[in-house]
């Protein structure tokens, strides 16, 4: 793919709808597009997660290993990111990743990501703004999901 498509690509994402077209550009220039045959693994659960992926065409499916089954667990399509954590943290992968037919998919580099964020400190502000309001609405959301499991 193109620069240019690259970056209209990520700029879709909602991780990024903070950062400018610079921003974006420097983002998509140190990014790898990767493409991935049907059945093909992206990466392996609870390997270590250096970057992220954001996919461009096709679909990416995200499972967990249940005594020795791969269980499905969600079907990421085009513009959606996995695994965002890992531009920011070091961790291990949380689920596994195979294609689910031809399909590709933009590397991001959890290196090129830090950088930006101490060059450019008002999209690390606008990150943490974003994170606070997710888990927000993530414990109001569990908070309305308790009196299901009361006895």
């Amino acid at each position: 793919m193109a620069l240019d498509d690259d970056i209209r690509v990520l700029s879709g994402v909602r991780l990024f709808e903070s950062l400018t077209y610079e921003q974006l550009r420097l983002l998509a220039f140190g990014a790898e597009n990767i493409r991935l045959a049907k059945g093909r693994d992206l990466y392996r659960e609870d390997a270590p997660a250096d970057c992220a992926y954001v996919v461009v065409r096709g679909s990416v499916e995200l499972y967990r290993t249940v005594e020795g089954e791969r269980v499905p667990v969600f079907r990421a399509t085009p513009g959606m990111m996995l695994d965002e954590m890992a531009l920011i943290v070091a961790s291990n992968r949380q689920t596994g990743a195979v294609a689910e037919e031809e399909s590709e998919v933009i590397r991001l580099n959890r290196t090129l990501f830090r950088r930006i964020l101490e060059e450019y400190p008002e999209v690390a502000v606008a990150l943490r703004n974003r994170f606070a309001a997710d888990f927000s609405a993530m414990a109001d959301k569990i908070a309305r999901l308790q009196p299901r499991f009361q006895d």
